[in-house]
């Protein structure tokens, strides 16, 4: 029986009347980078708060690589890392004074060398005995980081990690959790950066109103459909759009421009297309397809939640 880095069942939280979290239950794999995706008020933050015991639950249950958090509360918590919202930090002393702090309460020892390892990982060597006040807000991002991972963590469990980063800053961060996922370690992330969401993740949740509306692998969704937008540039987008028509009526056509038009086909209909504009002495100069965005499916999924809601 395979064993879950983490599984969170019928996860409840009810503040006065209102239910912040409605039942939320999911699981990650061991390697697995999972994302919770929702608009501002879905709950993302408040599920993160449950699981790392920040605040109560009014009812679920948190289990951690088969350990239930209520009955094994110091080894499950010693198994996960978290950075939720912004790091904070002693800016006036330095980085590796700060880890060190932060090591003397862990639950695990943290030997000196675990800390210059960590250091290492999330390349901040160089000026980890520099005031944390002198660092900028991408380098205490990944100082949050590695006192995340100081103990060894098998579960890291991040809200906004990439807040305030600028790009640069992002991808070396998005490319930092994918080698850790590759040595291992699970990883749940929340986000409303959708985009960066789409190439870190693995699988992921979407929530809306506290409640689950959707899960599945980022290949799936992206694959959900097999038809695609396909932008053809020609020598007379208006002929060619007349060619089409005669063979593909049902498919939705439009111009975009003199020379260009685009048709929802799937893939085998997009060589067919091309022979047919050439063999009517049609000048083919281009042919992209238009891949569809976590963004677009996101939006696709939340609406449909609103649909079947009003139903």
């Amino acid at each position: 029986m395979t064993i879950n880095a983490l599984e969170v069942r019928s996860l409840t939280k009810v503040i006065g009347k209102k239910r912040i979290v409605d039942d939320v239950s999911f699981s990650i794999d061991k390697g697995e980078i999972f994302g919770l995706l929702g608009p501002n008020g879905a709950g993302k933050t408040t599920i993160i708060r449950m699981i790392v015991s920040l605040i109560n639950r009014t009812d679920g249950a948190v289990i951690i690589n088969g350990n239930n958090l209520d009955e094994q509360y110091k080894e499950t918590m010693s198994e996960m890392g978290a950075i939720v919202e912004n790091p904070e930090f002693y800016k006036y002393m330095s980085g590796y004074k700060n880890l060190k702090h932060y090591a003397n309460m862990a639950l695990k020892e943290v030997t000196d060398e675990r800390i210059k390892e960590v250091a290492r990982l999330v390349k901040l060597e160089d000026v980890m005995h520099q005031k944390v006040k002198t660092y900028s807000l991408g380098m205490r991002q990944r100082l949050g980081v590695a006192q995340a991972l100081l103990h060894n963590p098998s579960l890291l469990i991040l809200d906004e990690p990439t807040n305030g980063l600028d790009p640069q800053g992002i991808r070396e961060f998005r490319d930092y959790l994918h080698s850790l996922a590759r040595e291992g370690m699970s990883v749940l992330v929340s986000s409303h950066l959708l985009s960066e969401m789409q190439l870190m993740c693995d699988r992921f949740a979407v929530l809306e109103k506290g409640k689950l509306i959707h899960i599945s692998s980022m290949k799936e969704t992206m694959e959900v459909d097999d038809t695609k937008e396909v932008i053809f540039e020609v020598n007379s987008a208006q002929e060619a759009v007349d060619v089409v028509k005669e063979q593909f009526a049902d498919s939705s056509i439009k111009i975009l421009s003199d020379h260009q038009f685009s048709v929802h086909v799937n893939k085998t209909s997009v060589n067919t297309i091309n022979r047919l504009l050439v063999s009517s002495d049609i000048a083919v100069y281009g042919i992209n397809r238009v891949e569809a965005t976590l963004e677009d499916r996101f939006f696709e999924i939340t609406n449909r939640g609103v649909k079947e809601e009003v139903k």
